[in-house]
């Protein structure tokens, strides 16, 4: 019976010592994980820009065939202080989570809008104000957002446009003849301007950069959709990053960097009045 009550007893302690280095090992692999979360903040990083190559003035094509934007230029004055690596990766606006989560690209800096967002991503501060907006033809009959009742309606895929239309404004959305999706809104307003549809709803920014290209073409309706702010979106967890990208615009303002970017962008619409640093 000693025997058996040894042998038991033996065999309890050893299954209790597994235990907790089963514990042991899985606190250890959690802390791992949190850890990974946490991009290295380093001098000679690579600092991968994610934005969408047909979304002016924040980033598109310039006409020497080079990525080029607001947002585009902020980035590289960013790593030039920083002394990272500066890299323009163009991507599918849709495919922008998989991106950023994947490693393939640092953030998402490209006229991003914050708000209804905080929980996917680790946000930079806000650096410039944006409102949700609809844009009609110039000799429109639509003068009011009650006006687009039957109307057609487009905006971006995957925008905050249409978060908003499926969100606090899904009733007014619900009286649109229709409301459809495209990939960008270059091809939009040409369809805007043909008269194929009878609204885009966009960013206040895009609004002002069409309206600047051709001011004769269209009008913005005085009532918006939404406010709200645009801020650079990283993978959570990486407020290192945040932090160090948040130090240097706060620099860039105080010393007029910013001010004199607004300027080289301000026939796009761009203005330093709309910047909340």
């Amino acid at each position: 019976m000693k025997k058996k009550l040894t042998l038991v007893l033996g065999c309890a302690f050893a299954l209790c010592l597994g235990a907790f280095a089963l514990a042991g090992c899985s606190s250890s692999s959690s802390d791992q994980a949190e850890s990974t979360d946490q991009l290295a903040v380093e001098e000679g990083m690579d600092f991968i820009v994610g934005f969408d190559q047909d979304y002016p003035p924040y980033g598109f094509v310039g006409d020497d065939g080079e990525y080029t934007g607001f947002d585009l230029d902020l980035a590289k004055e960013v790593c030039e202080r920083n002394g990272w690596n500066y890299v323009a990766q163009p991507i599918n606006w849709d495919a922008k989570d998989g991106e950023l989560n994947g490693g393939a690209i640092t953030c998402i800096w490209n006229g991003f809008t914050r708000e209804g967002r905080e929980d996917q991503y680790t946000f930079s501060n806000d650096y410039m104000r944006n409102a949700q907006v609809i844009v009609v033809k110039a000799d429109s009959d639509v003068k009011s957002l009650e006006d687009l009742a039957g109307k057609s309606v487009v905006t971006q895929v995957d925008s905050a446009a249409l978060e908003v239309l499926e969100g606090d404004q899904a009733e007014l959305a619900a009286t649109f003849g229709s409301l459809e999706e495209q990939s960008e809104y270059n091809t939009v307003f040409m369809q805007l301007e043909s008269g194929a549809i009878d609204a885009v709803a966009c960013d206040l920014s895009i609004a002002q950069y069409q309206m600047s290209a051709k001011p004769d073409a269209y009008v913005m309706l005085d009532e918006t959709l939404s406010e709200e702010h645009y801020a650079v979106g990283f993978k959570q967890g990486n407020t290192d990053l945040a932090d160090a990208v948040n130090a240097t615009l706060a620099e860039m303002k105080e010393d007029g960097t910013i001010e004199k970017l607004c300027e080289k962008y301000a026939d796009y619409g761009i203005s330093f009045e709309n910047v909340v640093l």
